[in-house]
C-alpha cells in the first residue's frame, strides 16, 4: 500500500518480544507489514509485532512531536526506542488518526520465528502476581478494551471466560476475540489492575 496524499503516512507503534518495555515509534511512506519486514533482520532476534499504525495528516510533524513529548525515556537520541508503555503513545495518536491500520496478524515469516517468539513469551511469563501484591480475586481489566476483564484465580492463574489459564493465553485470547490474529502476547503488557499495566506496576516495584 502506498499513499497518494504526500501529507498522509502511517506512524506506528512497534514492541518486540526481545526487548520487554521499550517501544519503537516512527513513520513510514509505504504498508506497516513491508516497514515491519526491514525492521526484522538479522539482528534482531524476532520479528517486531505493531501496537498500533495510524494513518495520520502532517506524518512527519506528528512522529517529531510525539519523539519529543517523550524525550525524556528516549533511549537513545539517534534511534527511535522509548522505555514507555505503547498505551501512551496510543492515546495521541487517537487524537489525530484519520483511520487505523493496525494488522490484525502477526508478520512472521516462519515457524521458526513463532517459536522463538513463543519461547520469549514464557520467559516473561514469570511474572507472579504476590511480586506485585496482587490479590486473589483481584479483577484485571485488558488495555486495549476495558470491558474485557479477567480474575486472578491463584499466583499465576486467572480465570477468563470461565476458563483457568495463564496470564499471557488469556491476553492473547482476548486480542484474538477483538480481531488480532496474533500467535503470542506478554501478558503483563496487555492487563490492567487499577488503571496501570501490570508490567509497569512490576518495574516499579522492582525498581522502588
Amino acid at each position: 500500500m502506498t499513499f497518494d496524499n504526500p501529507d498522509f503516512h502511517i506512524v506506528y507503534v512497534l514492541t518486540n518480544e526481545a526487548m520487554p518495555g521499550y517501544i519503537k515509534v516512527g513513520v513510514t511512506e509505504r504498508a506497516i507489514e513491508m516497514r515491519m519486514r526491514d525492521l526484522y533482520t538479522s539482528g534482531v532476534p524476532v520479528p517486531f509485532e505493531c501496537f498500533r499504525a495510524s494513518l495520520v495528516p502532517k506524518s512527519k510533524n506528528v512522529e517529531k512531536r510525539i519523539h519529543s513529548a517523550f524525550r525524556d525515556v528516549r533511549v537513545n537520541a539517534n534511534r527511535e526506542f522509548f522505555e514507555i508503555a505503547p498505551e501512551r503513545v496510543v492515546d495521541i495518536l487517537e487524537m489525530v488518526e484519520v483511520e487505523n491500520l493496525t494488522p490484525d496478524m502477526d508478520i512472521v515469516e516462519t515457524p521458526e520465528d513463532v517459536a522463538a517468539m513463543r519461547k520469549l513469551e514464557k520467559r516473561a511469563e514469570r511474572f507472579s502476581f504476590k511480586m506485585v501484591d496482587i490479590p486473589e480475586g483481584a479483577v484485571l481489566t485488558h488495555a486495549k478494551d476495558p470491558e474485557i476483564t479477567c480474575t486472578v484465580l491463584n499466583n499465576s492463574k486467572v480465570i477468563f471466560e470461565n476458563q483457568e489459564m495463564s496470564l499471557s493465553a488469556a491476553a492473547l485470547k482476548a486480542l484474538v476475540s477483538l480481531g488480532f490474529n496474533w500467535t503470542s502476547a506478554q501478558g503483563a503488557q496487555y492487563w490492567e489492575y487499577e488503571g496501570r499495566l501490570l508490567k509497569d506496576i512490576r518495574e516499579e516495584m522492582e525498581n522502588s
